[in-house]
C-alpha cells in the first residue's frame, strides 16, 4: 500500500511541479524586456555600449520594460483578485452536526492525513474536496486591539493563512440513504485526499490554475466597451497559461485521486464495495425524484422541503418493485447516515431550497408564489392545481383558436370547459368516418353497444343528462326551406399558428388541428412565462452560502429540455382527462415516488392512460381513449371544475 501511495504522490508532485514552471516561465517572459533594459542601462553608464544606436536601443526597451511591466502586473492583478468558482453548498457548522464532524476526524485519523476544515451538504450524488482558501471566501477580518499597547492584533489573519484544509462537500442524499458505515466508506478515499492535497507544490499549483481559470471569468463577464478591451489582452494571457498547464493540471488531479484511492484501501475496503452500489441506486432514485416529482412542483411556485427524505421513499418504492433491488431495502433497519444531524429537518429543508433554485431558478426566499410543500399536502397543492390549471390553459386556447362544439355563428360563443369539446376537436374525421361505416354495415365495436346504439362520445352525438326525459323530436322543414348556414370561418390564430408550425414535433401523422393546438399552448406559455416577474437575488446574509457563489445565472443545472408542442398538448389533455375523473368519477390526485403526479381510480394508479392519450394527440384516433373512459364511468360531456 506505502507504495502506490508515493508514486501517485510523487506523480502528482512532479506534474505540479510542471506547472509551477510554467507560471515561472511566464514571469520570466514578463522580466526579460526590463533585463535586457538595465543591461543596457548598465552599459551606458559603464562607458560601455555607446552611440546613438545604443541610446536608441535603450530607450526603445525602457519604454517596452515599462509597458511590459505593466502589462504583466494587471495580469497578476487580475489573477490575484479574481474570485475562483465556488460550488453551491449549504454549510454545516460544527455545533449542528458534532457527530458528523466527530466521524470524518476519526476517519482522517486512520487514514493519518489532515482532517477537513469544515463540511459542507450539495443536492447532489456526490462527493469532493473544495479549496475555499482564497480570501474571498473566507468570514470577513475581525480587528481587535490589544488591551495594553492598542495595536491590531495579527491572529485572525494569521489563523486565515494556516487553514488550508479544504472542506468536504457531502451529497445530501447520501445522509439519508446510506448507513453510517456505508457513509464512511464512500467518503474514506475523499477525505483521503487531503494528505496529497496538503503538500506545498500541489496548493500552490491548484491556485495557480484556479486564479486563472477565475481570471478568465472576469474578462468573459459582460462589461463596457472600455473595460471589454482592455480585459481581452488579460483574457488571452490567461488561456494561453491554461491550455498551456491543461494537461499537467489533469495529470497532477489523477495522481492525487490515485494516492488517495490506494491510501483508503486500509479502511472498510469490504463495505466499500457495497457502498458503490448505493452510490448508483441513490443517483437513479435522485435523478427520478427531481424529473418526475419535484419538476412539476416548481413549475407550480411550490417547493417540496423534504427532498432528501422523498428520496428514501422513492428508492423504497424501487426496492418493492424490482426485484433486484430487494436486498436494499432490509438494510433501512440500521442507523441512517441523517442520525449525525442534530436537526436533519431543517438542513434538509435548506438543501432542498438549493435545489430548487440549482435546477429550476426559484427565488431564495419564500413568498406568496414560492411556497414549501410538505409531501402530505403535494396531491392537492400541487397535482390538482397543476392539473386545473392545464386544463384552464387549454380551454383559453382553444377559445383562442374559436373551436365550437355546435356551429353557432353568433359571437361571442364559449363552449363550457367539458372533455369532450378536446376531444372532438383532436379527433381525426377520417377515423371518425371509418367507424361511423362500420357502425352502418352492423360492425360496430361490442364495448359501444348494439350496431343501432348511438355513441355517446362521437362527436355529432347531443350531450344530454341520461336521466332527463327524451324529447321529442321537432319534424324537420323542407329541404327547400331550411337554409344551408355556411360554416363559420376558420379564425385567424388558427391559420397564422398552423402556417407557423411545420408538424415536425407532431411527426408526419399530426393533424392540423393538433398542430394548431400546440403552437397556441407554446405560445400561451411563452407569454405567462414572459409575464412573471425577474427572480431576485437572495438578501445578503441569507440563503445557502450566498457570498460564495453567483446566483445571476440560474438556473445552473436544467433538469429537462423545453418541452415540445407534442408533449405540451399530451400534458395538457392528460391534465383535462384527469379533472374529468375526478369531477365526474371520484378520482383523486396523488403522489407515485418514481412517476410523479398519478391518478387515482377506486384507490389505484390508472397507468394506462398515457398511450391513449398519445393515440388522440398524435394519430386522432379517440377510441382507446373513450372506451377508457367509459369503462370507468367517466362523463366527458360534463363541466369540470378550472382554476
Amino acid at each position: 500500500m506505502g507504495v502506490g501511495v508515493e508514486a501517485g504522490a510523487q506523480a502528482a508532485r512532479s506534474r505540479a511541479l510542471a506547472v509551477l514552471r510554467i507560471r515561472s516561465r511566464a514571469l520570466a517572459v514578463a522580466l526579460l524586456p526590463a533585463a535586457v533594459a538595465v543591461i543596457l542601462l548598465a552599459g551606458g553608464s559603464s562607458g560601455h555600449l555607446m552611440g546613438r544606436s545604443w541610446d536608441l536601443a535603450r530607450w526603445i526597451m525602457g519604454v517596452a520594460a515599462i509597458v511590459v511591466l505593466l502589462a504583466a502586473g494587471a495580469i497578476a492583478l487580475v489573477v490575484a483578485r479574481a474570485r475562483p468558482a465556488v460550488s453551491p453548498t449549504v454549510a454545516i457548522a460544527e455545533e449542528s452536526a458534532p457527530d458528523l464532524y466527530r466521524m470524518v476526524r476519526d476517519l482522517a485519523d486512520r487514514l493519518d492525513v489532515p482532517a477537513p476544515s469544515a463540511i459542507a451538504l450539495t443536492p447532489d450524488c456526490d462527493s469532493w474536496l473544495e479549496d475555499r482558501t482564497h480570501p474571498s471566501h473566507g468570514p470577513p477580518p475581525q480587528e481587535s486591539g490589544d488591551e495594553i499597547t492598542g495595536v491590531r492584533s495579527l491572529t485572525p489573519g494569521r489563523s486565515r493563512r494556516t487553514a488550508a484544509a479544504p472542506v468536504l462537500v457531502i451529497g445530501s442524499p447520501f445522509l439519508w440513504w446510506m448507513r453510517v458505515g456505508e457513509l464512511r466508506a464512500v467518503l474514506a478515499p475523499v477525505v483521503a485526499g487531503t494528505g496529497p492535497s496538503a503538500h506545498p507544490d500541489i496548493a500552490a499549483a491548484r491556485r495557480f490554475v484556479r486564479g486563472l481559470d477565475a481570471a478568465v471569468a472576469v474578462t468573459s463577464a459582460p462589461r463596457g466597451p472600455v473595460f471589454r478591451s482592455v480585459l481581452a489582452g488579460v483574457g488571452w494571457v490567461a488561456r494561453l497559461l491554461l491550455r498551456s498547464c491543461r494537461g499537467h493540471a489533469a495529470e497532477m488531479e489523477r495522481g492525487v485521486a490515485a494516492a488517495a484511492a490506494e491510501r483508503a484501501q486500509a479502511v472498510d475496503y469490504g463495505l466499500r464495495i457495497v457502498a458503490q452500489e448505493q452510490v448508483g441506486l441513490a443517483y437513479a432514485g435522485w435523478d427520478r425524484l427531481l424529473t418526475r416529482v419535484a419538476l412539476p412542483a416548481w413549475r407550480m411556485g411550490r417547493w417540496p422541503s423534504r427532498l432528501d427524505a422523498g428520496v428514501v421513499a422513492a428508492l423504497t418504492e424501487l426496492s418493492r418493485r424490482d426485484r433486484l433491488a430487494e436486498g436494499f431495502a432490509s438494510r433501512l433497519g440500521e442507523r441512517p447516515a441523517c442520525d449525525l444531524l442534530e436537526e436533519p429537518g431543517t438542513i434538509d429543508e435548506a438543501t432542498s431550497l438549493l435545489a430548487a433554485r440549482l435546477f429550476h431558478g426559484g427565488p431564495a426566499e419564500t413568498g406568496p408564489d414560492w411556497a414549501p410543500v410538505a409531501w402530505q399536502e403535494y396531491p392537492e397543492e400541487v397535482v390538482d392545481r397543476k392539473w386545473r390549471t392545464d386544463a384552464a390553459r387549454l380551454h383559453r386556447v382553444l377559445d383562442t383558436l374559436g373551436v365550437r362544439r355546435a356551429p353557432d355563428p353568433t359571437p361571442p360563443h364559449h363552449d363550457p370547459p367539458t372533455l369532450a369539446r378536446v376531444v372532438d376537436h383532436l379527433t381525426d374525421p377520417t377515423t371518425t368516418d371509418g367507424r361511423a361505416d362500420d357502425r352502418t354495415d352492423g360492425r360496430a365495436d361490442d364495448r359501444y353497444g348494439e350496431a343501432d346504439a348511438v355513441d355517446p362520445y362521437a362527436p355529432d352525438a347531443t350531450l344530454t343528462d341520461p336521466s332527463t326525459p327524451a324529447q321529442p323530436e321537432a319534424p324537420a322543414p323542407h329541404p327547400e326551406a331550411a337554409p344551408h348556414p355556411e360554416a363559420p370561418p376558420e379564425p385567424e390564430p388558427y391559420k397564422a399558428m398552423a402556417a407557423d408550425d411545420d408538424d415536425e414535433e407532431l411527426g408526419e401523422s399530426g393533424s392540423p388541428h393538433s398542430a394548431a393546438l400546440a403552437a397556441g399552448l407554446t405560445a400561451e406559455l411563452a407569454r405567462e412565462e414572459a409575464a412573471t416577474p425577474p427572480i431576485s437575488a437572495a438578501p445578503p446574509g441569507q440563503g445557502p452560502d450566498t457570498g460564495l457563489w453567483d446566483d445571476t445565472g440560474l438556473p445552473l443545472f436544467p433538469l429537462q429540455p423545453p418541452r415540445t408542442g407534442r408533449e405540451l398538448l399530451a400534458d395538457h389533455v392528460t391534465a383535462m382527462v384527469c379533472c374529468a375523473a375526478m369531477d365526474t368519477a371520484g378520482a383523486l390526485p396523488g403522489l407515485d415516488w418514481l412517476d410523479g403526479p398519478t391518478l387515482l381510480v377506486n384507490g389505484e394508479r390508472a397507468a394506462d392512460l398515457a398511450p391513449r392519450v398519445l393515440s388522440l394527440v398524435e394519430d386522432g384516433d379517440p377510441a382507446p381513449l373513450r372506451a377508457w373512459l367509459m369503462d370507468l364511468g367517466i362523463r366527458p360531456e360534463k363541466p369540470v371544475r378550472l382554476v
